[in-house]
């Protein structure tokens, strides 16, 4: 059984922080919720998320995710982005942050209006973890309460996608929550941890893998490099604290070549967009939530 890395207990003022970029989370959710449509730019709708995040005193933990179809997760808007929604099922993956405390939260949205029991499956799990979770809670046990949600609804859980830890200024820390009954590294839940939940179901063979596109970086060390033209989108990338950012976050559509030099020299680490390996849609439902003593407060809203 592996033990989180997160330091525990936490002062007050940071729980309050947490809960602020909850609350401002919620807000995003609901007007994010209200606002797509079919015909809508994602170029336009991800850049409405970025700036009310802003408006309403946050920041972005990460560049929003609107992962279309048969993807899970990690896509998101290009630059100057033409591609619009159609009879898509969405899922709208939402990080705020206060000082770096985050809340990280999805839903997904079916403008096709005919995936509601896949909708629900992921839905449904994530009500069947939450109910679970308290201190003392084994990850084993909230993985096993959303593969029987989602299959007992006709559905697979994406199984090689897990739930994760949050701390400050870290989107992904331990400990790793599983969506099925998945045996090794299983941790104990401890009071005071942050966790972000997200059961993905779907109706293909229940795996992803990455596909060809990559918008998403983050910073994996501080280290210099030699190029001036690298240098100076470094310098842009480390204001993001080694949060993940979008390539379109830094203004220009010429910035290939220093990426690519910065992944290879090991500074930087994409995201890859995650497709689910059987073509099979993907609906997904995520909530962060504080682990307390006898159960656990949810910071976001779908």
């Amino acid at each position: 059984m592996v033990k989180s890395n997160q330091k525990i207990p936490y002062t007050e003022e940071i729980y309050d922080k947490y809960r602020a970029a909850g609350k401002i989370h919620q807000q995003i959710m609901e007007e994010a919720r209200d606002k797509i449509k079919i015909g809508m730019s994602l170029y336009d709708y991800a850049c409405f998320i970025d700036n009310r995040i802003i408006e309403l005193g946050g920041k972005s933990a990460f560049p929003v995710n609107i992962s279309i179809n048969e993807e899970a997760a990690h896509d998101t808007a290009v630059l100057n982005d033409s591609r619009i929604f159609g009879e898509d099922v969405v899922k709208v993956d939402v990080g705020v942050h206060i000082d770096g405390y985050i809340a990280d939260g999805a839903m997904t949205i079916d403008l096709s209006g005919k995936q509601t029991a896949l909708v629900k499956a992921s839905e449904e799990a994530l009500k069947a973890a939450i109910d679970i979770i308290k201190a003392g809670t084994n990850t084993f046990e909230i993985g096993a309460a959303i593969e029987d949600t989602i299959v007992g609804l006709g559905f697979q859980p994406v199984r090689n996608l897990m739930g994760h830890g949050v701390s400050q200024y870290m989107a992904h820390t331990e400990p790793s929550v599983p969506n099925c009954r998945f045996t090794h590294g299983t941790a104990e839940l401890r009071a005071g941890e942050t966790i972000a939940i997200e059961p993905f179901a779907t109706d293909g063979e229940g795996y992803v893998d990455n596909g060809h596109i990559k918008e998403i970086y983050s910073q994996k060390q501080r280290k210099s490099t030699r190029l001036p033209q690298v240098r100076k989108v470094l310098t842009q990338i480390e204001e993001y604290k080694g949060l993940p950012f979008a390539k379109r976050w830094l203004g220009s559509d010429k910035i290939e070549f220093a990426l690519n030099q910065l992944e290879k020299e090991n500074i930087l680490i994409s995201y890859p967009v995650l497709v689910e390996v059987s073509g099979g849609l993907v609906s997904q439902a995520e909530h962060t939530v504080i682990v307390t003593e006898n159960g656990c407060e949810v910071t976001t809203r779908g």
